[in-house]
């Protein structure tokens, strides 16, 4: 049976979980502490680009856009990559465990869902009222803006558009990575079946440099040219078809792959041409862009390589020099979902704040920034050392 094979299949659960307690992926530790960190830089940046978001600077313009479509097309398929390889060494550990699937349902519910309750409650309104006085000026109290939003109010209409609430804004990430990883519970014992029954010889060809690149960047493209004309992006769960097919697909495909050894070593192989491609197709989608062009078949092509070129090569240079232990990488990789729940409103609130001081945009920018930064830090800081809030951020029980 190929390594992917008895990847899929598992091996005997105590041979999993003496094998998994025993290994730490540091270099996806890093990747993921550093796509989160990009996309604290990607809220803030969208204060001050003219595309459509909660709140805008007196400063947004076309300026930035550029360095926002540097890592818009690759940055959360990254993290729902890296949370598949993650889903899976969890599941590994509980393999020898009587009930391992209820197991990992229950650890992964409470790990989400009690944020993602917590956040909508607690963390997002502010968002939603910065949001409502921006483009409505609205003049009511908190008071009843709060009970508007926790009963469902349906008569805000910013921008023309239904503001639904209560609402999950940029949290709609967890929803997403619970429905995955609930869906990685229900196929295991498929997979498993698969691979008794010859899995192997379709699964072979992904262990080839020519298979890693093209077969998920050729499905990343099909998905781009077919499904995002007729499904664009929601985030509202329901109805979010184009970017389940997506998110779902890389999300088991890093589950599927996080023991196959041969599979990450083409990786590491193919980083350089991988990064070679994904700049030049950056290249592309931005002359594409800067000249007003409409990106059409052609563009949703060069998207989808850029995609899966960037994702090979960040893996590949990452395992090939991150994979280091370090206090900080400790530090960090608890702190960033804390980090992750807070940093939006803050970005929202503060620049909501400062936009009628009306201060030059690097003053604004600087202040918008040092304040994110110290009040997740703080927040984390605080939150780390108080047992009964961990859970509502994400955090093991102390």
């Amino acid at each position: 049976m190929t390594a992917i094979t008895a990847s899929l299949a598992d091996s005997p659960a105590a041979q999993i979980a003496g094998h998994a307690a025993a290994i730490r992926r540091y270099d996806l530790d890093w990747l993921r502490i550093a796509a989160f960190g990009l996309l604290i830089l990607y809220h803030m940046g969208m204060f001050y680009v003219p595309w459509d978001w909660h709140v805008k600077s007196i400063h947004a313009g076309p300026e930035i856009r550029p360095l926002m479509l540097l890592t818009s097309p690759w940055r959360l398929t990254l993290l729902f990559l890296i949370s598949g390889v993650a889903t899976r060494y969890m599941a590994d550990r509980l393999a020898a465990t009587s009930g391992a699937g209820w197991l990992l349902l229950r650890a992964r519910s409470a790990r989400l869902l009690l944020p993602l309750a917590f956040g909508m409650l607690v963390i997002v309104p502010p968002q939603t009222w910065c949001e409502i006085v921006a483009k409505l000026g609205w003049t009511g109290s908190v008071a009843d803006f709060y009970g508007h939003y926790v009963t469902g109010y349906d008569g805000w209409r910013p921008g023309g558009r239904l503001l639904i609430v209560p609402t999950w804004n940029h949290l709609w990430f967890v929803a997403y990575l619970w429905v995955y990883t609930m869906l990685a519970i229900a196929l295991r014992p498929l997979l498993r079946l698969a691979a008794r029954r010859g899995l192997g010889a379709a699964a072979q060809v992904l262990l080839t440099p020519l298979g890693i690149v093209l077969l998920p960047g050729l499905l990343l493209v099909g998905l781009r040219v077919v499904m995002r004309p007729f499904f664009p992006e929601t985030h509202a769960l329901i109805d979010d078809w184009y970017l389940h097919a997506e998110y779902a697909a890389v999300f088991l495909f890093g589950y599927a792959i996080a023991r196959a050894d041969e599979i990450w070593d083409a990786i590491e192989t193919l980083r350089w041409p991988a990064l070679a491609a994904g700049l030049a197709c950056y290249g592309w989608l931005v002359w594409q862009m800067q000249a007003g062009l409409p990106r059409g078949p052609l563009g949703a092509v060069v998207w989808g390589i850029d995609q899966w070129a960037w994702i090979v090569a960040l893996l590949g240079f990452a395992r090939r020099r991150l994979d280091v232990d370090h206090p900080w990488r400790r530090y960090l990789a608890d702190a960033v979902f804390p980090f992750y729940i807070l940093h939006q409103t803050v970005i929202v609130v503060t620049g909501h704040a400062l936009t009628p001081l009306a201060l030059p945009a690097a003053a604004e920018a600087g202040i918008i920034l040092a304040a994110t930064v110290a009040v997740c830090l703080a927040g984390y800081e605080t939150v780390r050392r108080l047992r009964w809030l961990r859970p509502f951020f994400g955090l093991k029980p102390a």
